[in-house]
């Protein structure tokens, strides 16, 4: 492409300090600090040699040290395209192993963390602990097919951390200023699946009927009616993750993914941060992913027993489902993770890289919970006191 028609912000191109110290108004949007020795032509600042990174403000890759951009060809058409569908039942047939030729595998040995970096561009610090005991383990790993690109700055997922912990009722008010840590963005990977399904089911639904005794009083009584059926939905992108070493309840805050949104994966996305490489199987997410889809297949046929039988109550006894046409798709998600310290006890969080929906676990406040069951009781005390004396 040509330099001069790429920079954005023309004016003569600056060299690099030789330092590799960034000033920090200039500082790289990604995580990954710009280390001695970095090769690889796709990562280099044509106008000045500097390491580039993605900027997801701009989605483009910038240059820190001269304010050079580059657009990153779209592989599929104007809107870049998207990670192609794969035959489930051809999975060990697509599953394309060579991604170890172009990226490196490597392992902490502080923490145990597997993250996968472009060979060209390999940190020598931990996304997850800050631990430079980084060796390679010589694996190697499925190409992803697609990529969510990040969609928020480390400014950004900053801002919304402090709005978060703001907003925690429970969390004690000095909690609440807490500074959170370096910030660290990754993307993890992703299984999806598309499916056909087809379901037998037995539900009883419930309708509620008021009667009034002799002393004026009112109950609720439920008559329930038994009822059967089929029920066919598509399913679409039913998401799993591809690591067990997160905390899940974490990661369940900050989904789901817009994963319509994802692009043909080519590693200038992943350009200044870290990318982790899958745990779970193919195999094994499908069998994760159907006990998703089995309770979101329970919940859309009570809802519908429901409305079908204007009922008040719902609930399915017996759920058979078939599957037909699984596909799947390997994107690799992004997400900020960081932490604080509050009364010496770290919590960690994490920011959706797309959405910015925060995710975490911050400290309790035994106080709030003790005025808030006592207010809770006092309440319920009172509307004894009104039903029998009124």
């Amino acid at each position: 492409m040509n330099g001069q028609d790429n920079n954005f912000n023309g004016g003569a191109a600056q060299q690099p300090p030789q330092d590799n110290a960034q000033p920090q108004e200039n500082r790289p949007p990604g995580n990954i600090r710009p280390e001695p020795g970095y090769e690889g032509a796709e990562k280099k600042c044509p106008q000045c040699g500097g390491t580039m990174a993605y900027d997801p403000k701009e989605g483009t890759l910038y240059c820190p040290y001269c304010q050079y951009r580059e657009a990153i060809p779209q592989k599929g058409g104007e809107d870049g395209g998207s990670a192609a569908e794969l035959n489930f039942d051809a999975a060990e047939d697509d599953a394309n192993c060579d991604w170890g030729v172009d990226s490196v595998s490597v392992i902490c040995k502080s923490c145990g963390a597997e993250s996968v970096y472009d060979a060209r561009q390999l940190s020598n610090v931990c996304p997850y602990c800050g631990s430079n005991q980084l060796v390679e383990s010589g694996k190697k790993t499925m190409a992803p097919g697609g990529v969510i690109p990040f969609n928020i700055t480390n400014d950004d997922a900053r801002a919304r951390y402090a709005k978060w912990l703001k907003g925690r009722f429970f969390a004690p008010r000095a909690a609440k200023n807490s500074k959170a840590e370096k910030f660290s963005g990754v993307y993890i990977p992703y299984w999806t699946f598309d499916t056909q399904t087809h379901s037998q089911y037995k539900a009883r639904y419930g309708k509620d009927r008021t009667s009034t005794d002799k002393d004026g009083h009112t109950h609720t009584t439920t008559d329930w009616y038994n009822t059967s059926g089929a029920y066919d939905e598509f399913i679409d992108d039913e998401q799993v993750i591809g690591t067990e070493r997160h905390d899940h309840d974490v990661i369940g805050k900050i989904q789901p993914y817009n994963c319509k949104e994802n692009k043909i994966y080519d590693s200038k996305y992943l350009a200044g941060y870290a990318s982790e490489r899958y745990t779970v199987s193919v195999k094994r997410a499908w069998e994760k992913a159907k006990e998703f889809i089995r309770r979101r297949l329970t919940r859309n046929i009570e809802d519908m027993v429901r409305r079908q039988h204007s009922a008040d109550h719902s609930d399915v006894t017996s759920l058979d489902t078939w599957y037909s046409n699984v596909t799947y798709k390997y994107l690799l998600a992004p997400i900020w993770i960081s932490s604080f310290t509050f009364k010496n006890k770290v919590y960690n969080f994490m920011v959706n890289g797309q959405t910015g929906k925060v995710g975490g676990k911050s400290p309790v406040s035994g106080l709030k919970v003790a005025l808030l069951i006592a207010a809770i009781a006092a309440a319920v005390g009172l509307i004894v006191w009104l039903y029998y004396n009124y």
